[in-house]
């Protein structure tokens, strides 16, 4: 038996569904919506919010503070050091997380790396395989009211209920009006603290 892949969604379907009091018979637009609503809260952040694994190549120039592109860090799951174009395994006592994993701190994580570094001559990149971003059940309250109110907004527009439409606009098929994209205010202000800060 083939099990359902799981929605790519800050909020739960039935969860949405309970809230709106949406029947079955639109399953399919309101897991439409909630996808788009978190794909769309993820361009606007500029960064993957929900849990996911990530590799990435980190150049070494002597530093030992090496910044993480995705947060917050739930878990490293190895560290590799190219020296000469070979790969090898950095063994954990060689490294940690600041702040450390798990502590779904809304800030960027670096990997902080030991000064032994300096000494392997050659060596000139990492590579971090590491999971970042919020569990399905660990979506923070704030964040899951901004996909809330998206989905349903962009339900609303699909509805027929004409919010997200401005007038005036000819030549596009419907003179008169046009779809309105920008996202609602109410939605930014939510998501101004999950916005990529950079440092």
């Amino acid at each position: 038996m083939n099990k359902e892949k799981p929605l790519y969604t800050l909020i739960p379907l039935e969860d949405f569904k309970a809230l709106l009091g949406v029947d079955d018979r639109e399953d399919k637009i309101s897991r439409f919506c909630l996808v788009t609503a978190t794909l769309t809260i993820e361009q606007y952040c500029k960064r993957k919010l929900l849990r996911k694994k990530h590799i990435e190549r980190l150049e070494f120039y002597g530093d030992l503070v090496l910044p993480l592109a995705e947060y917050p860090v739930q878990e490293i799951l190895a560290v590799y050091i190219y020296v000469y174009g070979n790969e090898e395994l950095l063994e954990p006592e060689f490294y940690d997380v600041i702040p450390d994993c798990g502590t779904d701190s809304n800030l960027p994580f670096n990997l902080n790396v030991s000064s032994a570094l300096n000494r392997r001559s050659g060596l000139k990149s990492l590579r971090a395989y590491y999971y970042a971003g919020y569990s399905p059940n660990k979506i923070p309250a704030d964040l899951a009211s901004a996909c809330m109110e998206l989905a349903a907004w962009n339900l609303n527009r699909y509805r027929g209920r004409h919010i997200g439409f401005t007038g005036n606009v000819k030549g596009n098929g419907r003179e008169g009006q046009h779809f309105e994209m920008s996202m609602p205010e109410n939605v930014r202000v939510l998501l101004e603290p999950y916005r990529r800060k950079t440092i």
